[in-house]
């Protein structure tokens, strides 16, 4: 059996940026468990998806590359692109790993989480982890959501498809148009085939001050030209149901009925990797229920880090599912771990210059749109 302070598991932004917070703290005794390859989840990514956060070096000048995991690196600088495909982010993340000399465990597979006196056992694919403390950082992609619709077993989900190039027939109809959806379509419309994208919450007109809950200007840039060309069509509609006939597909939203030769694309978002130990969360309309340090207040020790992390603060609730949102609860988690561990965690002071750390929700909760 294998002991140790710390398993964090998760070897994608989030686990990895939380592990550089825990070195930066002292911490030694820890690992990273991941079941497949250090940023598993963007090496799934169909070849055409970028970020639709520009990457941008300026550390220099104190405002880090939006999607850096630690302020002294860059994937602008890394990468020498400013949206970078899923693979060229798997890339960066690898070479941070390496840079900070994180100790990350792949090919280890984790099937349960229990917690015995004052340790945890882990099992995995590889035997039994022990450690006083976990950092649960598994990503989303590789958890799709496909319940909800009738027929939806039918579909084909954006997160199945290695390149939109290799499909044998383009689909010309999506369902969901948040960014997985909307991007699906204006890749298709690049290929010249027109697609008709199915919303209920008609999120392409929807305005926020929150970006979590709206179109990225990116995205918004890309579609307006593939609406103009009128090859995308965007119907603000729920889909009742899909089924299947000799000649393709049926979708039914509204009332009408929508015909495609082939698969309808689902784009209806993912399930998240807290389904495993669901049991040592407290729930708030599907959300999992954290303290101030981002710990599960029904099991001790147990601390939630990624894009499933939601906070509420005066009634508001906080989304921090882009990485230069949840990177800043990093330092956060490895102080109070670190401090539990007798440390001194004086050394994570240089979060807070870093514009990276987020230790106040109130920045968050009070913010404004003009």
């Amino acid at each position: 059996m294998k002991n140790y302070d710390v398993v964090v598991v998760g070897a994608g932004p989030a686990g990895l940026g939380v592990a550089i917070a825990l070195i930066q703290a002292g911490v030694q005794r820890f690992t990273v468990l991941e079941r497949n390859a250090i940023g598993a989840s963007f090496l799934r990514w169909p070849r055409e998806m970028r970020f639709i956060t520009p990457s941008f070096d300026s550390a220099a000048y104190g405002q880090p590359d939006l999607n850096a995991i630690h302020p002294m690196t860059s994937p602008a600088f890394s990468l020498s692109t400013e949206h970078p495909t899923g693979v060229d982010y798997a890339r960066y993340l690898k070479m941070a790993a390496g840079h900070f000399e994180v100790p990350v465990k792949t090919g280890i597979e984790v099937s349960g989480l229990k917690r015995s006196r004052e340790k945890f056992e882990i099992a995995t694919s590889k035997g039994t982890y022990r450690s006083r403390f976990v950092v649960w950082a598994l990503g989303e992609f590789q958890y799709p959501r496909r319940n909800g619709i009738p027929g939806a077993e039918i579909a084909l989900h954006n997160s199945s498809v290695s390149s939109w190039k290799d499909l044998s027939r383009l689909p010309s109809v999506i369902i969901g148009a948040y960014e997985s959806g909307t991007d699906a379509a204006i890749h298709i419309a690049e290929l010249g085939q027109k697609v008709t994208l199915f919303d209920a919450a008609d999120r392409w007109t929807s305005r926020s001050g929150d970006p979590s809950e709206i179109l990225s200007p990116y995205t918004r840039e890309r579609l307006a030209k593939y609406q103009r060309m009128g090859l995308v069509e965007m119907v603000a509609k729920r889909v009742e149901a899909i089924t299947s006939e000799d000649s393709g597909y049926l979708v039914y939203a509204g009332g009408q009925t929508y015909r495609s030769e082939a698969k309808p694309i689902l784009a209806t978002g993912f399930d998240g990797g807290l389904r495993l130990i669901e049991d040592a969360f407290d729930w708030n309309n599907g959300d999992a229920v954290v303290n101030e340090q981002d710990e599960s207040t029904r099991v001790s020790g147990l601390f939630l880090a990624g894009p499933q992390l939601r906070h509420v603060y005066r009634d508001k609730k906080i989304i921090f599912c882009f990485i230069y949102k949840f990177r800043g609860r990093f330092p956060v988690v490895a102080q109070a771990i670190g401090q539990r561990l007798g440390l001194d965690t004086a050394p994570l002071d240089a979060y807070r210059k870093s514009n990276m750390f987020l230790d106040d929700l109130s920045c968050c909760a009070e913010s404004c749109a003009c």
